[in-house]
């Protein structure tokens, strides 16, 4: 799961910089890996700086002063293929033809077959082992059968039309083409969200795309609507803007895992607020809640593990008339626990995560809510808190359902085997983390959740409940290669590469110009 973000500004003597910047700290929750921004200036001149840690991290003042120009990228990344090293930082440039830029969240799961293709066939080099190379390099070669020194629109169409005839998986993209202008584009089931905006100006409207509504919202900017599943836009360096259909639309299907866990509950992707679905979530746990314990149940107070699941905790609590209380205390510092390579390293932080309060636990049954329950490390170490602050039992409800398979798409989920759901019964994963009682959502109520804020949006991508992935057959070599890759023992002795940031000026392109 990473953050993407392109901006074209109306002034072309105004500087994006600043809103790209800002922009990703807003996403700084869907990548905490690395970060990284380019922007094109006078000629098609292009300004990059990327490294890894954080947005506050790679950037300062010094370095955000040299990324001139009014349009650029810019990305923060989330490791789900390759390695963690800053030479994966996106975004992604190549020179030929006519300088491109790319910013990619999601995963090509035909990844294998595309690095042979280019190798074998298209002749180009691929540098890093992540897939969003290859996405790059598949478009950049389909552009470059143009033949032309001076490109429009139609020949863009033209070379993701192809484009999408060619990737599988998940991709919500965008690019800047070196003096030309930005575009976007989306998977044709629309796993990954992608949103417009524009910004009105004196000088033209100002045209911004992002992950998140929310990155919108706060800059100023008016959402226009989602970039569609299959479709691309693009906006030219004069403010003009064009949308097509360039991919085969199927049945629109975005990860709902989006709505459980990645995304700001302040957002609103698909035509779903995040928010409301959430609070759809806490009252059909409330609901299965009573089913599991019964109406006489023996909660004395209901708790969430901050911050995703706060919100459905509380209109839990409200459903079943129980106290709502804040019971831990969070280090906003700490980064993602169940992506941390090794069970160690994962007990270590969650306790610098999170401190319970132990006025709220002492004496009581206690209802812990979380989001979801991954490798089942967190929950563990989480109900062992509350017990020795006191708690007298321990309960624990997960928004979703017991995620059973990998996912493919952009998530960095864990082999299957380091699932705490995968071969257990939910009576197994109580026992497994230590809690008196375990409820899991529904996945049909998980679905109703999300889908009746939007009726439009019949189905989601729900394959790591189910197994079920929605762009068909996984092939087990893929299956095979991504395991290897996300298993504890590799991460390990991969380990975390620690690179610095990444500044230069790429180059001078003279090959944009206007359409013929």
């Amino acid at each position: 799961m990473c953050g993407v973000t392109g901006l074209l500004l109306g002034d072309p003597s105004s500087e994006a910089v600043t809103d790209i910047y800002e922009s990703l700290g807003v996403l700084q929750h869907r990548g905490q890996d690395a970060a990284g921004i380019i922007t094109c200036g006078y000629k098609g001149r292009l300004y990059q700086c990327k490294g890894s840690g954080m947005v506050r991290d790679v950037f300062d003042n010094n370095k955000l002063s040299t990324l001139r120009g009014s349009m650029g990228i810019g990305h923060t990344r989330y490791p789900t293929a390759g390695s963690s090293s800053s030479s994966e930082a996106q975004p992604f440039y190549v020179n030929s033809p006519y300088g491109i830029c790319m910013a990619h969240n999601g995963n090509l799961t035909n990844a294998i077959e595309l690095r042979e293709f280019l190798d074998h066939e298209a002749h180009r080099h691929i540098n890093t082992e992540s897939d969003s190379e290859l996405l790059l390099n598949i478009f950049a070669a389909n552009l470059q059968k143009s033949g032309k020194v001076r490109i429009n629109e139609e020949d863009i169409y033209s070379a993701l039309a192809e484009m999408y005839t060619q990737v599988k998986g998940a991709y919500a993209c965008t690019v800047m083409l070196a003096g030309f202008g930005i575009m976007g584009f989306r998977d044709p089931n629309g796993i990954r969200p992608l949103v417009l905006g524009r910004r009105e100006t004196p000088a033209g409207p100002d045209w911004m795309l992002a992950s998140e509504s929310v990155a919108l919202d706060v800059l100023g900017f008016s959402t226009v609507g989602d970039v569609q599943p299959g479709e691309v836009v693009i906006i030219t360096r004069d403010g003009g803007i064009s949308r097509r259909q360039c991919g085969p639309r199927g049945q629109v299907t975005p990860c709902i895992f989006e709505f459980v866990y990645f995304a700001r509950p302040d957002s609103i992707m698909d035509g779903i607020s995040v928010y409301k679905s959430r609070l759809a979530m806490g009252e059909a746990l409330a609901d299965e809640t009573l089913r599991v314990l019964g109406k006489e149940n023996d909660i004395d107070v209901v708790i969430p593990v901050p911050d995703t699941s706060r919100v459905a905790a509380l209109q839990l609590s409200y459903r079943l008339g129980i106290i709502y209380r804040e019971g831990f205390i969070k280090n906003r510092y700490v980064g993602r626990t169940f992506i941390m390579p090794g069970q160690t390293m994962r007990r270590q932080n969650v306790k610098r995560k999170l401190n319970p309060m132990a006025l709220e636990f002492a004496g009581k049954n206690v209802l812990i809510v979380d989001d979801s329950i991954v490798r089942g490390t967190t929950s563990k170490e989480i109900i062992q808190m509350a017990r020795d602050s006191g708690a007298k039992k321990v309960y624990v409800a997960s928004c979703a359902p017991p995620i059973r398979w990998p996912n493919v798409y952009g998530i960095d989920m864990p082999s299957r085997h380091e699932l705490v759901a995968w071969g257990r019964s939910e009576d197994d994963i109580a026992e497994e983390i230590g809690a008196d009682r375990v409820i899991f959502q529904r996945l049909e109520d998980l679905v109703a959740a999300c889908a009746k804020i939007n009726p439009a949006i019949e189905a989601f991508d729900v394959s790591v409940f189910n197994g079920s992935y929605v762009t068909g057959d996984i092939s087990d070599r893929y299956l095979a290669q991504l395991e290897a890759c996300r298993n504890d023992n590799a991460k390990l002795k991969s380990g975390k590469a620690n690179g610095g940031s990444s500044e230069l000026i790429i180059g001078l392109h003279n090959n944009w110009r206007s359409k013929p």
